[in-house]
């Protein structure tokens, strides 16, 4: 489910788990170059056609696989202060040595994905309030884009501008035409090319209605799955009121595009507790550890593995769930 990538880290043993706080399951190389996303380098434009997105993975030889991982218990709360032997990896079944662990806070890109299609009118009010919820539990040095969708996407907001400057150019978007979530998803992983930090995410906030995107939901997720970046989700859906196909397919395309990331999909019925929804992402992304080890199968065959990250409940409380990217490529040599 996705590329290997590599990574500028130099893997001296005295800091090596703070370099290696990235978002997806990624291998760190010989070589330590990181690579960005797979797609061509153009954006979605009106007629466009559809781009080849993918490349080879970069042919060097495995060093460490890291995996960063979200624990959250019964009611999806981030849990913090775990510690490395309450956790346990495996790759194809077989156990593997987990050599370095982080649980540490270190700066973010993240680009804010917010539908402001017609469908979206009574809700944007609340979206912008989730958005101000989302700033205020971020790293004071994360950097941030923000891409509004409708008829096609709009960058808005790019790294270089305030938090204050964001939140004014929300203040004046309105809603209208229909909702090209795909394109937007696109442009976002593309910006996320020039991001400033390793670390990155998507942020969607959206009713999920797709109708309007030249991309298609399975190049959306070859995108992803090739790509470094933890995809989130937070989906506003009135079971009752679907009105459209695309409505009442939103929840799983949504689920969809996360889980082929290491992010998942929150699922909103009652708009009041979107904002708190938000501020919770924000949190769980400060609240991510990060596992590294070195595969028994050293072979650089190409092929996909699978991996799988067990987590303890310390002293026997209930059960807690690790969110994980669950396969990786291994580059052929």
């Amino acid at each position: 489910m996705m590329c290997l990538l590599s990574c500028a880290i130099t893997l001296a043993s005295s800091s090596v788990t703070r370099a290696q706080s990235t978002d997806e399951v990624h291998v760190v190389q010989d070589n330590q170059h990181y690579r960005g996303l797979a797609e061509a380098d153009t954006l979605p434009v009106a007629g466009a056609p559809v781009l080849d997105i993918h490349t080879k993975p970069l042919r060097t030889d495995v060093s460490l696989v890291v995996v960063p991982v979200t624990v959250t218990d019964a009611i999806n709360h981030p849990v913090t202060g775990l510690r490395r032997e309450d956790f346990s990896i495996y790759e194809q079944g077989q156990p593997q040595t987990i050599r370095y662990f982080s649980d540490e806070d270190t700066p973010i890109s993240v680009g804010l994905i917010l539908d402001f299609s017609k469908s979206m009118t009574d809700k944007t009010e609340t979206e912008r309030a989730a958005v101000t919820q989302f700033f205020q539990n971020a790293n004071r040095e994360d950097d941030y884009s923000v891409i509004t969708i409708s008829d096609r996407p709009n960058l808005i907001a790019t790294s270089t501008q305030s938090i204050d400057v964001i939140q004014s150019k929300l203040g004046l978007t309105v809603p209208d035409g229909r909702t090209a979530l795909l394109d937007g998803i696109y442009l976002g992983a593309a910006q996320m090319r020039s991001a400033l930090f390793p670390r990155r995410a998507l942020l969607i906030i959206s009713d999920g209605g797709e109708n309007n995107s030249h991309y298609s939901l399975k190049e959306i997720k070859a995108i992803l799955q090739e790509s470094d970046i933890a995809v989130y989700a937070i989906g506003l859906f009135d079971t009752a009121l679907f009105k459209t196909f695309e409505e009442y397919m939103g929840k799983k395309w949504l689920e969809e595009i996360t889980d082929a990331t290491s992010g998942r999909t929150l699922t909103v019925d009652n708009l009041a507790n979107l904002p708190a929804v938000a501020a919770n992402i924000s949190w769980e992304l400060r609240n991510q550890y990060v596992l590294a080890y070195k595969p028994q199968n050293p072979t650089a065959d190409g092929k996909w593995r699978k991996i799988r990250v067990r987590v303890a409940a310390p002293h026997g409380g209930p059960p807690l769930r690790a969110h994980y990217k669950r396969t990786y490529l291994v580059p052929e040599k």
